[in-house]
């Protein structure tokens, strides 16, 4: 698997800026809220979503702890996949794989690329950034699309 970086100009800024805690690029996920996940870029098939550090999440050595890097990546990968139309889709995890590369404390950064999106199922890739730039992990997923009913 060949992998490149995703460069963060290529995603649009989030038609959604300025959204509550507990909402998601236009989503209710009360999660966003308790993680502290900010949806900041949407589009042309990509994402990038901020986890910021919290104590409460960190591990016994202070840096942010591997589940909560794995809750930033499924979010992430997730919100690509869906970046055609945000608010009109949910998605489900099917799949998801993720490679740590090292340890981080502060807010962590994640991009990801919806590298394929079919009728029901899509696959994503992505990675987490320390925000100096240092790469902390890698994920490939792959997703069910679930269309929001329109109430």
């Amino acid at each position: 698997m060949q992998h490149h970086s995703i460069a963060i100009n290529d995603i649009p800024p989030s038609p959604f800026a300025g959204e509550p805690p507990d909402m998601f690029f236009g989503l209710p996920m009360a999660m966003a809220r308790a993680m502290a996940l900010r949806g900041e870029r949407i589009g042309n098939d990509m994402a990038q979503v901020r986890l910021g550090f919290q104590p409460d999440q960190a591990n016994s050595r202070g840096d942010v702890h591997g589940g909560s890097i794995a809750t930033l990546l499924d979010c992430t990968l997730a919100a690509a996949v869906r970046s055609h139309d945000p608010a009109a889709y949910g998605v489900a995890t099917i799949d998801l794989t993720l490679h740590f590369v090292t340890a981080a404390g502060g807010d962590l950064i994640a991009t990801a690329h919806c590298e394929r999106r079919g009728r029901s199922i899509s696959f994503a890739r992505g990675e987490v950034r320390a925000e100096d730039g240092t790469l902390v992990a890698l994920a490939t997923g792959s997703f069910k699309l679930i269309a929001r009913r329109q109430d």
